[in-house]
């Protein structure tokens, strides 16, 4: 049963101009506790730009964004962090010199020590992502993959309401793909409310409870992924022929 209780991320005539561009039209969005949602589109649909509105790398240019039911459309991204919104860009952010166990302890370190309690260990974090033989490794030396991997540690170990995901398994390789779905569906088991912008359509059967579809800027699609995902025309926008 969806209750307003249960609404962690919602979005209002939100919109986005870039000079005389309209990037991003008055798009409505709900993510409720639980669920995996992915948003989807083709190229230029406006992911990546409604991606940064929600984190805060960008500014609206109208609409709001509520998370936990506060209006969060001036907050800095790292305000938006301490409310429980937890952000993996594309681009793994590590440091190549530090081994996995050194980016795990300072993922953790700066933590008042209530929260420490609550917050995952590292050897939990080890374990869930398959970081054990490379403990400790320096993060320059992993596989992209493991990279990955070891960001998406990173960004839970905070135990956050929400994470969400750019992209996550860009140039990753089938088998690995298919392994990073399974880590974000225990996740999901775990509790996490989880939002991905993504474009590999295996990789979005695999995870998603809800879709978003995104064209031109605006919503053409919304609901159970099933659903959105059998639409002769969300398939249409994605071979060019909508």
């Amino acid at each position: 049963m969806n209750h307003s209780a249960d609404l962690i991320l919602s979005s209002q005539g939100l919109s986005k101009n870039f000079g005389g561009i309209k990037v991003i039209r008055d798009v409505g969005l709900q993510i409720r506790r639980n669920e995996v949602r992915c948003v989807i589109g083709p190229n230029g649909a406006g992911k990546s730009t409604f991606f940064k509105l929600l984190t805060g790398e960008h500014t609206p240019s109208s609409g709001e964004i509520r998370f936990n039911g506060k209006s969060i459309n001036r907050l800095q991204p790292f305000q938006r962090i301490q409310m429980g919104m937890s952000i993996k860009f594309q681009i793994p952010g590590i440091f190549p010199e530090l081994t996995v166990e050194q980016h795990l302890q300072l993922s953790l370190s700066h933590l008042r020590s209530e929260v420490r309690d609550q917050a995952h260990s590292v050897e939990q974090l080890i374990e869930q992502f398959n970081l054990r033989q490379e403990y400790r490794k320096m993060a320059g030396n992993l596989s992209h993959g493991k990279k990955q991997w070891l960001e998406m540690a990173m960004a839970i170990s905070l135990r956050p309401t929400l994470l969400m995901l750019d992209e996550p398994v860009a140039g990753l390789s089938v088998d690995e793909t298919w392994e990073t779905g399974e880590l974000i569906k225990q996740m999901q088991r775990d509790g996490l409310t989880i939002m991905v912008v993504e474009h590999d359509m295996t990789f979005v059967r695999q995870i998603a409870s809800q879709v978003t579809v995104l064209h031109g800027g605006q919503v053409f699609a919304d609901g159970e992924a099933a659903d959105v995902l059998a639409r002769d025309d969300v398939a249409d926008i994605y071979l060019g022929k909508a």
